[in-house]
C-alpha cells in the first residue's frame, strides 16, 4: 500500500495538465502499455540466426524448448510481429509498481552548468530496486502456465537473481540461482534477498555441476563471471525434471519484455513536451539498454528521427568497443547455441570491478546487429570515473545509483559537458536501471581510495578470441 500511496501522492502533486515546472512524470494505470515492442520486426537488416553448436544449422523455436519455456522460445526468434500482447496476468503484476517515474534532473544540470536538459527513467522505485523484475515476471508466468515447477538462473550483481526469486515465489515455482562468486562476496545482502524469497543460492563456479568442476579444475581461484554462472544454471535445468532456465539479459525475449521502459518513457517525454536527442544506458548484455532505447529507435528506423543511442560499458569489459563480431557461445562451457555477437571470447575472465551486472563477455544479438549497422554507438568508461559520476548524482538528485547505472550517468555527464562547450541545448534521456543501497561497500572503497581502474590489453583480448569457434 505504501507504494501506491507514493505514486498517488506524486500524481496529486504533479497532475498531467499542470502548468507548473515539473520534475516527475508518472502515467495513470489506463495509460500503461498493453503490448511489448519487438524491434526485430522493423530492422532492415535482421539479426543473423542463432546456430546449433553441433550442426551449425539455424535454430527453430522448438530447438530451444528443452532449455527455455515455449513462449519465450517463440518470442526469441520472432522477426515478424512488431507488437506482442502483454498477458493480462502480467499486466496485473506490472500495475503493482508501474509506471516508474520519468524525472528531470534539474540539480544535476545545475551542478554541470549545462544547457542540456537531462531526464532519467527511474527503474529503482519498484520493490526489487532494479529493472530486472520487468522480465522475471513474464518468464515465470509463462513457465507456470506451461506447467513447469522449477526454474534456474544466473546472476551477476544480484539484481536479476533477486527479481527472479521474487517472481518465482509469486507463481509458486522453486528457484535455484547461481551467483557470480566474486559479487556474492562483494554484495552478500543480494544473496540474502534471494533466500528471503525462498530461492537456493550457490556461488559460481561451484562444485555442484560438471561445468563448475571443470572451470575450477582449470583455475582453482576463478572468481566467476556471468558466463560461468550461465553454464551451471543451464546444466542444472537440463538435469532437473520439469525445470526451465531463465535469463536476465542478452537474449531477444528479455529485451522484448524490458521494452516496457521505453514505451512508458515515450509517453512521459511527451508529457514533458520534449523528445530525446540522445538515449543512454549502461551495457552488460543489453536488457536495460534495449528496454529504454528500442522503442525510440523504431522512430529512427521508420520515421527518420535522428536520436543518438549510446551504450556505456566498463573499460575493463569492452565487448562493444573492442570486441569482434563473431558467432560465439553465450556461456563459458559451450552449453548455449552459437550467437552472432560482439564478443571478447566466451572464456574471457573479467576484472573484479564492482559493476557485477556488466561483467559479461558478449553483447546481445539485436544490439550487435544494430551496432554493426551504425544505428547506435558505444563508449567504455573506467571504474573510477563511474563512481565519481555516481557520487555527483547522489549529491545532486538524492539517489545512490547501482554501480552498473553509474556508467550511464558518467556517459550522460560527458555529453552534458560537451553541450556546455558547444552551447547546444540537447535533450538527454538515460535509464537509471537500479539503486545502489546494497552496494555501499563499493562506495566505501571508492571514498577511501581503495578502488582502481582495470584495462584489458589487446594481447589479452586476442588470446581470449582464439577460443571462439571458427564459423
Amino acid at each position: 500500500m505504501k507504494l501506491f500511496c507514493y505514486i498517488c501522492t506524486r500524481r496529486f502533486i504533479y497532475p498531467k495538465n499542470t502548468t507548473m515546472k515539473q520534475k516527475k512524470f508518472i502515467l495513470q494505470e489506463s495509460e500503461l502499455p498493453t503490448q511489448w515492442y519487438n524491434i526485430q520486426a522493423d530492422m532492415v537488416n535482421k539479426p543473423l540466426p542463432p546456430l546449433n553448436p553441433g550442426t551449425h544449422e539455424p535454430l527453430k523455436p522448438e530447438d530451444l524448448f528443452p532449455i527455455f519455456n515455449e513462449e519465450c522460445s517463440r518470442q526469441e526468434l520472432d522477426q515478424e510481429h512488431a507488437w506482442i500482447d502483454i498477458p493480462e496476468e502480467v499486466q496485473e503484476k506490472y500495475r503493482f509498481y508501474r509506471s516508474t517515474p520519468l524525472v528531470r534532473a534539474y540539480e544535476l544540470e545545475k551542478a554541470l552548468d549545462t544547457p542540456a536538459h537531462i531526464y532519467f527513467k527511474n527503474e529503482s522505485t519498484n520493490p526489487l530496486g532494479s529493472h530486472k523484475v520487468n522480465s522475471a515476471i513474464p518468464q515465470c508466468y509463462y513457465c507456470k502456465k506451461q506447467g513447469v515447477t522449477n526454474v534456474t538462473t544466473e546472476t551477476g550483481a544480484g539484481q536479476w537473481g533477486a527479481a527472479l526469486a521474487y517472481a518465482a515465489k509469486i507463481y509458486g515455482l522453486e528457484a535455484a540461482v547461481y551467483q557470480v562468486k566474486l559479487t556474492m562476496q562483494q554484495k552478500p545482502y543480494r544473496s540474502s534477498i534471494m533466500r528471503t524469497f525462498g530461492a537456493s543460492v550457490e556461488g559460481s563456479p561451484s562444485m555442484s555441476t560438471r561445468a563448475g568442476k571443470d572451470i575450477l579444475t582449470m583455475d582453482p581461484t576463478h572468481s566467476g563471471s556471468l558466463g560461468t554462472a550461465i553454464s551451471e544454471a543451464i546444466e542444472l535445468a537440463m538435469t532437473t525434471p520439469n525445470c526451465k532456465y531463465t535469463l536476465g539479459s542478452v537474449l531477444n525475449h528479455v529485451s522484448l519484455h524490458q521494452s516496457i521502459i521505453g514505451l512508458e518513457a515515450e509517453k512521459q517525454m511527451e508529457m514533458a513536451g520534449e523528445y530525446p536527442d540522445m538515449v543512454i544506458a549502461c551495457f552488460g548484455g543489453g536488457s536495460n539498454f534495449g528496454g529504454v532505447a528500442f522503442p525510440f529507435m523504431r522512430h529512427n528506423i521508420l520515421d527518420g528521427k535522428k536520436t543518438q543511442f549510446i551504450a556505456a560499458e566498463p573499460n575493463s569489459c569492452p565487448k562493444l568497443t573492442r570486441g569482434e563480431f563473431k558467432y560465439d557461445f553465450g556461456d563459458s562451457s559451450g552449453y548455449t547455441p552459437l550467437l552472432p555477437m560482439y564478443t571478447l571470447g566466451h572464456s574471457f575472465k573479467p576484472a573484479n570491478i564492482h559493476a557485477g551486472g556488466l561483467r559479461y563477455h558478449g553483447a546481445g544479438v539485436i544490439v550487435s546487429q544494430l551496432l554493426k549497422d551504425g544505428l547506435m554507438s558505444a563508449v567504455d568508461i573506467p571504474q573510477l570515473e563511474t563512481f565519481e559520476a555516481g557520487i555527483l548524482f547522489a549529491r545532486t538528485e538524492g539517489i545512490i545509483p547501482a554501480p552498473e547505472s553509474t556508467h550511464a550517468i558518467a556517459a550522460t555527464i560527458r555529453e552534458a559537458k560537451k553541450c556546455k562547450e558547444t552551447g547546444e541545448k540537447k535533450v538527454i534521456l538515460f535509464n537509471l536501471s537500479g539503486h545502489g543501497l546494497i552496494d555501499m561497500p563499493s562506495y566505501d572503497q571508492f571514498i577511501n581510495g581503495d578502488l582502481r581502474n582495470y584495462t584489458v590489453t589487446d594481447e589479452e583480448i586476442s588470446n581470449y578470441l582464439k577460443d571462439v569457434p571458427q564459423i
